[in-house]
């Protein structure tokens, strides 16, 4: 192998100069460690400050990296902001699937929409910075979401189908299963979106953790009655990640 590039930040070329066989190795964790620094800074930016806002030099300074560094492995600011709203769009798109029956998951309206409400606040939670990312591209007008829309369309369009399935069937009362939908992702990004409000609405301090179950109750009740089911007297645990 090569010099180590001169570009690369310290600790990668530090990394490149074990000896042996280690250093290819070694290397390519370094450039993982560095992309995730570069995607975990670019989301703070990119939701405080929005696309116009954010800087590639705001994002190498806060990824501990001299901007040149920071293009070594990037193009430009567009790349990393479409990157991360693909991010999220996919994350959307296949971690909240009810639409085909699973191990342990019975094809009842309750219990599904009991898991995809824990599992949309869950994500909204965990990833609040992407939720902004995309709750700011669309208050802005959305013009980076163009080439998203299509899929975003078909996966919804999917848990439509399914939802009206279960109206033919005389499981949940008549509905429009779009509101429904949007309904849900508005009551569940709610926590992400605004969450310096809610944490001032409920007396924690700036950066305290929430308790999720009994918000994911109280919302899953409101969207279970509202499908005219029996609400739950307890929350389920929460369910592990689930792909297509």
């Amino acid at each position: 192998m090569g010099a180590v590039d001169p570009s690369l930040p310290a600790a990668v070329q530090a990394e490149g100069a074990a000896e042996g066989g280690a250093p290819v190795n070694r290397l390519r964790a370094g450039r993982e460690r560095t992309l995730a620094a570069i995607r975990a800074a670019a989301i703070v930016e990119f939701s405080q400050h929005g696309f116009k806002g954010a800087s590639t030099q705001a994002i190498a300074e806060r990824a501990g990296l001299t901007k040149p560094q920071l293009h070594y492995y990037i193009r430009g600011k567009d790349e990393l902001y479409e990157e991360l709203l693909g991010a999220v769009l996919q994350g959307w798109s296949s971690a909240f699937v009810f639409d085909a029956p699973r191990e342990g998951l019975p094809a009842e309206p309750r219990q599904v929409l009991a898991e995809y409400v824990r599992r949309k606040l869950d994500y909204a939670l965990d990833h609040p910075g992407l939720s902004r990312i995309f709750t700011g591209e669309v208050l802005s007008g959305g013009p980076k979401l163009g080439r998203y829309w299509p899929e975003a369309r078909r996966s919804t369009q999917r848990k439509v189908e399914v939802i009206e399935g279960w109206i033919a069937q005389g499981l949940v009362r008549p509905l429009d299963a779009r509101v429904l939908l949007m309904q849900i992702w508005g009551m569940t990004q709610h926590y992400a979106d605004y969450g310096v409000q809610v944490r001032v609405m409920l007396g924690l301090p700036p950066d305290a953790p929430l308790d999720r179950a009994p918000i994911a109750l109280q919302i899953t009740n409101f969207v279970l009655l509202g499908c005219g089911l029996a609400p739950l007297q307890d929350m389920p645990p929460a369910p592990g990640p689930v792909g297509r």
